[in-house]
């Protein structure tokens, strides 16, 4: 009788890389507001009209806001790179200046 040769390799054992990266994943979500602009202004955002049948670019812009529904709010920095995403979109959304409490 001959015998058969083995041709499979040894298993190897499981990683920990996908728990690594469940826990990085986890650890990376920051809950902070957003940084004020250069003179610590802040506009609060609201998407009062849906993103469908938009343009790329005017529901990339929305995005970039932070805004993912419609009716969500978010507050983002009153800075040049934010108007010109909030002028993209602005037939979609409500912008508000807030007051900032100086202590």
């Amino acid at each position: 009788m001959a015998s058969a040769s083995k041709t499979s390799k040894p298993a190897k054992a499981p990683s920990a890389k996908p728990a690594a990266k469940a826990a990085a994943k986890v650890a990376a979500k920051p809950v902070a507001r957003a940084p004020a602009g250069r003179d610590g202004k802040q506009v609060k955002v609201t998407l009062v009209r849906s993103v469908h049948g938009q343009l790329h670019n005017i529901a990339a812009s929305v995005r970039g806001l932070g805004l993912r529904r419609p009716h969500q709010s978010v507050t983002v920095a009153d800075t040049v790179e934010n108007r010109g995403m909030m002028h993209a979109a602005g037939h979609l959304l409500r912008v508000e200046p807030l007051k900032v409490e100086h202590n």
